[in-house]
Order: structure tokens, then sequence, then C-alpha cells
């Protein structure tokens, strides 16, 4: 069987040699607008953007936004600090449409969803009057009937019996003529497509969900086997499904073409008392460094060092495609952040960085903490290889994939030395920071 890696590197059947003749073919006329889950930001969508613009896709013609406060409210009417309701996604959403339509001079775009994000596209195209703007549209792991349809949280943006969601699916088709639009899902492995509440906080409650909650009537509608919630946006399987959509013809490649020399940039943004945020963060330091991949010793002086400014970008650095990198990131009230990545085959100006939460009180009793995270899919045991210091994590939930994190607590006799996370066929190694001096280390995976 072949592992995500395999299918990344090799392309599967649809090899590297294919683009030569793509490169000749007229460029795509359609931009395309990525848009962010409950929680997450842009970023998310980098190796999907790679994956466009391996296959011929101008690179000023796909724009991956940001909702300001990307996490939902527990009552979508009810005002929360820090956080969105439906009637604020759909204002950015509205605004971020016309920007592009704007920037690239098309009367249309295609907008691609991941969870969350897709509430805010239905909203805008079949209850806003955006489908005179918007050609296709591709829901990923969207919970259409909600994640829940029960009594309990009546004022839920996820509850299938709120106001949103009734709104939402009132009528007897779902969707619009003017709008293609593409559900992509699991079968059965969505931790927010589940019929009983175990995973969202009251087990052996009937959610009244099923594994088909992100189908639409009237799309077209494909489950992806076994990919998680996250997966069936991010996975190469759902960029297949979703360029094919779009563009009309398959993919020429599905590996990820390296560029020789590679330019990432990016914003910090906020984790205010642990709830993500993408505004911007000014007066953060950003230090950056190439790293042996095997130890994740420096090689060098820093690549970088740069202090953020209001907008909260953090400039741009010159790698190669095969470096390994170490990003420290310092912002006050967190602790200092060293995020170790993957070589980064191809430049991305989404390279978003938000500082860690601030430590437990578990964290700060330990030498060092370790954290590896797969911010585009869940771990899955026994699905996935899974290991951290060469061990099979206990805070990995089995079964259906849950958790995209998991953290190793080290004694102080332990500071300093080398640790490896590997996701399958993706190893990253990192150094354990003390914790005593505020510090945590991260393994951040790409694939």
């Amino acid at each position: 069987m072949l592992t995500r890696r395999t299918i990344l590197l090799s392309g599967s059947a649809l090899g590297l040699a294919a683009l030569g003749p793509l490169r000749a073919q007229q460029a795509p006329q359609v931009p395309v607008l990525f848009v962010h889950g409950n929680g997450d930001h842009a970023a998310l969508w980098m190796s999907t953007l790679w994956r466009f613009v391996t296959n011929g896709w101008p690179r000023e013609r796909l724009e991956a936004m940001n909702f300001t406060d990307p996490l939902a409210r527990a009552d979508d009417a009810a005002p929360m600090a820090g956080r969105s309701g439906t009637a604020d996604q759909l204002r950015e959403l509205a605004a971020e449409v016309e920007a592009l339509c704007t920037r690239t001079g098309a009367s249309r775009v295609a907008l691609v969803a991941s969870s969350r994000g897709g509430n805010a596209v239905r909203n805008y195209v079949v209850e806003a009057g955006g489908a005179a703007r918007v050609s296709h549209a591709v829901l990923c792991g969207t919970p259409n009937r909600g994640v829940f349809n029960w009594e309990a949280s009546p004022g839920s943006e996820f509850n299938g019996r709120g106001p949103f969601l009734t709104m939402l699916n009132r009528r007897d088709s779902d969707v619009v003529p003017e709008t293609a639009f593409l559900t992509l899902r699991s079968d059965g492995n969505d931790k927010f497509a589940q019929p009983d509440g175990r995973l969202v906080g009251r087990p052996g409650v009937a959610t009244g969900i099923t594994a088909e909650g992100p189908a639409l009537r009237g799309a077209t509608n494909i489950a992806l086997g076994q990919l998680d919630h996250r997966e069936v946006a991010f996975h190469p399987r759902a960029f297949r499904e979703m360029f094919r959509f779009i563009a009309g013809r398959e993919p020429a490649a599905l590996a990820v073409a390296p560029e020789a020399s590679v330019r990432l940039s990016g914003l910090v943004t906020g984790n205010p008392g642990g709830v993500p945020s993408n505004r911007p963060v000014a007066g953060a330091t950003v230090e950056i460094y190439r790293v042996d991949p095997a130890t994740a010793a420096r090689q060098g002086d820093p690549l970088l060092k740069a202090t953020t400014a209001a907008d909260g970008r953090w400039g741009e650095v010159v790698a190669g495609p095969v470096d390994t990198l170490e990003f420290v990131l310092a912002v006050p009230g967190h602790p200092v952040t060293h995020t170790y990545r993957s070589p980064f085959p191809r430049s991305s100006s989404v390279v978003h960085l938000r500082p860690a939460r601030p430590l437990a009180e578990a964290d700060r009793a330990a030498g060092a903490v370790v954290q590896m995270t797969r911010p585009r899919g869940y771990f899955g045991l026994p699905r996935d290889v899974v290991l951290l210091d060469g061990r099979e994590p206990s805070d990995v939930t089995r079964g259906v994939p849950t958790d995209a994190t998991t953290t190793l607590r080290l004694p102080g006799t332990e500071v300093g030395r080398t640790v490896v996370g590997l996701f399958n066929e993706e190893r990253i190694a990192v150094r354990a920071w003390a914790a005593a001096d505020n510090r945590i280390a991260i393994a951040e995976l790409t694939w």
C-alpha cells in the first residue's frame, strides 16, 4: 500500500514528466480562494497551493484568506471575545472575494473551503447572492448537517437544529444552479461526523449525524475512504478531486515540484489566552536557522533575525529546497517557541507563526517539553505510524483520528538532547529546550 509520503514523492501515476506539455497550455482563468476552518489560518493551504502551482495554475490567481477571529462562538448570536459569528465570517468572505476579483480582473472565482469555512461559503453563495461571483464551490469536511443535532447548545453554529443550519438546510436542494458544488468527506473517519457524541463530549448520546453529514443535496458528493476530518481538505487525494472539478481535467502531478531557491514569508498571529487569533502581532521576534536534519543542531548564523511591525509580517528568508529549518518565535506572555520544520520544496508567503500557549503546570515541572503537531491532519492509530522519541504516544486516541498534537515531557537531565518525531515517512528532529527558561520545542509536520 502506498503511504501519503510515497504519493507525494512519486505523484502516483500522475508523474512530473507530464508537466512539460502542461506548461505550454493556456493558463487557467478562474482565481481560487481557499477558506480555512475553525480556529485555523491560511497556512494550512500551503501544500495545496504548491500542488496547484506545480500543475500550472498561476500563483497570482491563488489566494488563501485569514478570518480575523477564526474560532466559532458557543452561541452564534451572542458576542464572545476573540471569537466570530456566522455574520462576521460572511462579511469577511464577501470582502475577500471582491478583493480577489478586483486584483485579478476576473468576474468570478472558485472557492475551496475546509470544515467551518464551508459554512461561510454556503451562506455567501446560497443566502447572500454570491453565486454571481462564484463559479465553483468545493466544501471539504464541512458539517453541513451539523456536528450534532440535539437540544443542547441550541444556538451553536454546528447544531443541525440550530437557527443557522436550519436556515441553510431549509430547501429541497442545498445548492443553486449558478454555482457548481462539490463536497469531499470521509467514509466514517471524520471526528465531526460520528453517530455517537463521544468525540464532542457526550459519550453514549446519539448525535443524529452520520458519515454522510457533509454531503449536500444537488452537489457532486465524493467520499475519500478513511481520510480524516482535515485530510479531506489537505491530502493529495483531496487535491486531485478539487483540481479536476475546477479545472475540468486531471492534474498532471500529485507531487510538489521543487524550486531551486525557496523564498518564505508570513505573519505572526496571536494566541491570547489559548484562543487562536489571526490578528497580526507587533513586536514579536523571529529567528530562522538551518539545522542538521538528523540532530537539529544549528548550522551557522541565523538566516533571519526580524521584529514584526504592526502588520505582523516577519519578512522574507531565502533557503534551499532541502534545508531543514528551525523557527524561533518570541512573543510576550508566551513561551519562546522553537518550531522545527521539514524542508520547504517551494516558496510560500503563508508561513504563518503562532506562539505556543503558556506552559501548563505539568509542563513547567518538566525539564523540557517537546510536541509533535500535524496541522493538515490528525494522528490515526493504528492507521498511521506515529512515534515521538521512539515510542508510540499514549496521549493519542486510538480509532477515529482525533488528535493533531502529542506532548512529551522530559526530566531535567535530558535537556538539550535530540528528540525525533516520526509520522509515517516524515521525520523531524528537534532539540529539547529547557522549560525552566520558558521554552518549548515543536516538530511541525508538513505532510
